[in-house]
């Protein structure tokens, strides 16, 4: 489950957006934003950290994604499919980035972009349950996808062995 949402500037780690909580507390949570706080200001000070990655914070995962100096992070239940996960991040950075691309460099306020929490709710709630008929059809895709890799693999191994008995 999807249960922290933070959008960030990259070189300076300012906090632009946030899903604001939904009336369900996590516990700790505070602890974690601190964590996802301290995460985009190590981003702002280093030039080679991927644009994909997931962290391990106790019983949770942090997915975050980069794209146009732009930081999108959510902390879900380690338990959570990556796949839904990134989707989700996914699906925030398209939106955010067509509504706000002209104005994320010039901003120069915390959570200037603040209404976005509306469209981050409706999104979360979407992935909220990884068995729903739409969140199933992306992970089979997923599935599919790397079976399709492992099969050309496979095949290209076999290929070359081919080649080897020939020689």
């Amino acid at each position: 489950m999807v249960k922290l949402t933070m959008i960030a500037r990259v070189n300076d780690g300012l906090l632009l957006a946030e899903g604001l909580d939904d009336g369900r507390v996590e516990k700790d949570i505070d602890y974690y934003k601190q964590q996802a706080k301290s995460l985009f200001k190590k981003l702002s000070q280093s030039q080679h950290e991927p644009s994909r990655m997931s962290i391990e914070t106790g019983p949770n995962m942090f997915h975050y994604i980069i794209e146009g100096g732009v930081c999108y992070l959510t902390m879900c239940d380690r338990s959570y499919p990556k796949k839904l996960a990134f989707q989700y991040l996914e699906d925030l950075q398209r939106e955010f980035e067509k509504l706000n691309r002209s104005q994320i460099e010039t901003v120069a306020r915390p959570y200037a972009f603040i209404k976005f929490d509306t469209f981050i709710q409706k999104t979360r709630k979407l992935y909220l349950d990884t068995h729903t008929q739409r969140n199933l059809a992306k992970l089979n895709d997923e599935l599919y996808e790397v079976q399709q890799i492992m099969t050309r693999n496979i095949q290209e191994v076999l290929g070359v062995g081919e080649k080897l008995d020939r020689s």
